[in-house]
């Protein structure tokens, strides 16, 4: 039990240095600055947008970026900026939900496997190698398909293509852990299973997890924006990202601000999230720091 509260004790610890370390590289921190503006922006879109993003103003359709629509206004004259701010919205929540869920769910069943090993590894892995054999986007193009085209069933096929990654993180944490001194420990003294997983192995497996987790907040975004644009994810007029960029493909050579605006959304938004998911691998992983 001691050595547990060793482990946790340095886990934090190194938690508190990867944060310094961290903002001390010039790109993390504005990787950090770009999603903390998203962030903003979506929750308070209602505030800052200028315009009802599904109102329509034919008479002002295709026009410019100007001072009365900073980032112009698409075929059906909707302010674009307004439909950025409200886009921010869905798509951030879109990266936290299929993160929040997936992540849950593939952890636990990592936890499982790894720590009753036997059949019900063999099981549960041999489960999450049915879906880790396929592409992500394929899988989820097919799964949205099936369910039907919207917003929430997008959500759901990219969550099931994406959990299987955690359990198998999950699970090889929990091989080269379950074996150590303090969780001999707690098992000889008698502590349940459950609490055994969760107060001590859990939290010290939780570093590539985390890292992960980055990593997807981005993948999740531009998986949706990609089922969107080919129709299997948020359907017209909802103000999402990958539906802008569909609806302005057919004026691209005349009009290109209407898909310009929402593809610089989804590159930046992916692009900082990846970054944060590069400094915060190179912190957490011991072996990084060592070689470093």
């Amino acid at each position: 039990m001691a050595e547990a509260l060793v482990a946790s004790t340095r886990l934090r610890g190194s938690r508190m240095g990867a944060r310094s370390s961290i903002l001390r590289n010039p790109l993390n921190v504005l990787a950090i600055g770009l999603i903390a503006g998203f962030a903003f922006c979506a929750v308070f879109a209602p505030l800052l947008a200028p315009y009802d993003p599904l109102t329509q103003a034919l008479a002002s359709r295709l026009e410019p970026p100007s001072p009365a629509h900073v980032l112009g206004t698409d075929q059906l004259g909707r302010d674009i900026a307004s439909r950025l701010l409200y886009g921010a919205r869905i798509s951030l929540f879109i990266g936290v939900v299929v993160v929040a869920s997936a992540g849950i769910f593939g952890t636990c069943i990592g936890l499982v496997a790894g720590y009753v090993a036997g059949l019900v590894d063999e099981s549960l892995m041999r489960l999450t190698e049915v879906f880790l054999a396929f592409p992500p986007l394929i899988l989820a193009m097919a799964i949205a398909g099936a369910l039907g085209p919207s917003l929430t069933n997008a959500i759901i096929a990219i969550a099931a293509v994406t959990w299987a990654v955690y359990a198998r993180l999950a699970r090889g944490q929990i091989l080269s852990l379950r074996r150590r001194e303090f969780v001999e420990a707690a098992r000889a003294i008698g502590v349940h299973p459950v609490r055994i997983l969760a107060r001590h192995l859990l939290p010290n497996a939780v570093a590539p997890l985390l890292i992960q987790a980055s990593f997807d907040m981005g993948a999740a975004i531009i998986a949706a924006a990609g089922l969107s644009f080919i129709g299997f994810g948020a359907q017209p007029p909802t103000p999402e990202w990958g539906v802008m960029i569909s609806e302005g493909r057919n004026f691209i050579s005349t009009q290109p601000w209407l898909s310009l605006f929402p593809g610089l959304a989804i590159l930046f938004a992916v692009g900082s999230f990846n970054v944060l998911g590069d400094g915060l691998r190179d912190e957490l992983d011991p072996r990084l720091r060592r070689a470093a």
